[in-house]
């Protein structure tokens, strides 16, 4: 493996292992922001334990993004300079908001929440939380903004003194609309992963209690957990189907063999079928040997653009008008066994986890307990399947758009101005050697996996432990310094 490979493998490694934190923590602190409204406004002592409760979890998912997410920063500039020599005019642009305003935002008043309790009255106190959860999401908008121009580069142009991308209107490249579809399918992606993640942990204590004492006070709380968390889950999915639909037939305008690619389509087809299962050599070495079977008739057509009968045009017409607009030498053929399967399955895992939440909300309806074991693990096994989804869904994003690092923008290039674009392999760092990056690969795989253990002994831990006893916090109640509220 050269270089290239070798970084491109770091930097999947590292970017798959942030987002399965990102994802819960944009999720997770909104609501429990809400779970906090809701004991402000009732004064129920429920909703105090939910908060401290998923707070807590919430802190040590956070600490770990902040942790992983640093080293996406530094990979920028190392392993892929010459990426950001060419893009940095405008791909730093909101990475630097994203850290100025977003972070900073975030990081001040998440310090305030978690000190503040017993500090700050109440009223003033869930101002902080909100603006804690409001600043994780601003992140996240800036994060998907700068994404969201490598996958359609707007506001910028080709300045050839230079040998440089530059940015002419920066409110052009944040209010791309692939951005302003891509956010919304990321933060109802991030309920799905936090509702799961309550209504899991709920269910678990829910049947643990249940069957020990029938009686037992903390049932109320817990029973209220799972279906808080099964609610947002069947709310969430409706959105990530619905924003999930737009932003497909979008990029079949942006990026045609990207969804070419999603369902392995090797030549073009009218009213083409979406198959359930492909077989042959799905690497991409023969793709003439894919056969797809049991397929449903018309909706990779449907998907594409809203008709059934469209046509879609194929991976090798696309390889052809690619080559002729672009480096004649280069395949233009994402990996297709990548992006056939990681595409079903993300569909597949958030199934499984909508499946979940509608028997947490029927075994729980009208006031109704439930001790069953069989749903007791099969909600704690199916807090994996939305994180796993949302995984899937960003190397699907990312694998599909290969082999660009930045995928040209079409309607720039039909109109006759110099499209923007980079392929990956000129993106990598001339001054990096492959033992170099294949060393820091391996010490950033071991380091993360360690900090993978720790995450989850942690969030084990803690999440055994349940909702803790609570009194309300009285402020200024003493005269003790800040301490830690948890």
């Amino acid at each position: 493996m050269d270089a290239l490979e070798l970084a491109r493998w770091q930097f999947g490694i590292t970017t798959v292992y942030h987002f399965v934190l990102v994802p819960l923590t944009l999720g997770l602190s909104i609501l429990v922001a809400v779970m906090q409204t809701a004991w402000v406004r009732t004064g129920k002592e429920k909703w105090l334990r939910l908060t401290k409760f998923y707070g807590k979890l919430l802190l040590i998912n956070f600490a770990l993004g902040v942790a992983t997410g640093i080293v996406q920063e530094f990979q920028f500039g190392m392993n892929w300079s010459e990426y950001s020599r060419y893009v940095g005019d405008i791909f730093g642009a909101p990475l630097a908001m994203e850290a100025l305003i977003a972070f900073f935002l975030e990081s001040t008043f998440l310090g305030l929440w978690i000190f503040g309790w017993d500090r700050l009255s109440k009223k003033v106190h869930l101002t902080v939380v909100w603006l804690f959860a409001i600043g994780t999401n601003l992140s996240a908008y800036f994060i998907i903004a700068a994404n969201s121009w490598m996958q359609h580069p707007v506001g910028t142009a080709y300045n050839p003194k230079t040998g440089r991308a530059e940015m002419k209107n920066i409110w052009e490249v944040l209010g791309n609309n692939t951005t302003l579809l891509a956010f919304p399918h990321v933060i109802t992606t991030a309920f799905l992963v936090a509702g799961g993640f309550i209504a899991g942990i709920g269910a678990f204590w829910l049947v643990k209690k249940s069957r020990a004492n029938k009686d037992d006070v903390d049932i109320p709380l817990y029973r209220t957990a799972v279906r808080m968390g099964a609610a947002v889950m069947i709310i969430a999915g409706v959105g990530v189907i619905f924003t999930g639909d737009l932003q497909g037939k979008l990029m079949f305008k942006q990026q045609p063999i990207k969804m070419a690619a999603a369902e392995g389509l090797i030549n073009t087809e009218t009213s083409a079928g979406f198959s359930l299962l492909a077989v042959g050599n799905l690497a991409g070495d023969d793709p003439a040997s894919v056969k797809h079977l049991i397929s449903i008739p018309g909706l990779t057509s449907w998907m594409a653009t809203g008709d059934s009968n469209a046509t879609v045009k194929g991976i090798n017409e696309l390889q052809t008008e690619y080559a002729t607009k672009y480096d004649p030498n280069a395949t233009y053929r994402p990996n297709l066994a990548v992006t056939y399967w990681s595409f079903r399955l993300m569909i597949g895992f958030a199934a499984f986890a909508a499946a979940t939440a509608l028997a947490g909300l029927w075994l729980t309806r009208k006031g109704k307990i439930t001790n069953q074991t069989w749903f007791s693990k099969l909600a704690v096994w199916s807090i994996g399947a939305p994180f796993l989804g949302a995984s899937l869904g960003w190397i699907f994003t990312e694998m599909g758009r290969q082999p660009f690092v930045v995928a040209p923008n079409p309607s720039a290039f039909v109109d006759g101005v110099d499209p923007v674009y980079l392929l990956t392999e000129h993106g990598v760092s001339k001054a990096v050697s492959t033992f170099e990056v294949g060393l820091t690969m391996v010490v950033f795989t071991l380091i993360y996996a360690i900090l993978g253990v720790f995450w989850y002994r942690l969030m084990v831990r803690y999440a055994q432990e349940g909702a803790p006893q609570v009194t309300e916090p009285v402020v200024g109640g003493d005269d003790d310094p800040l301490s830690f509220a948890y």
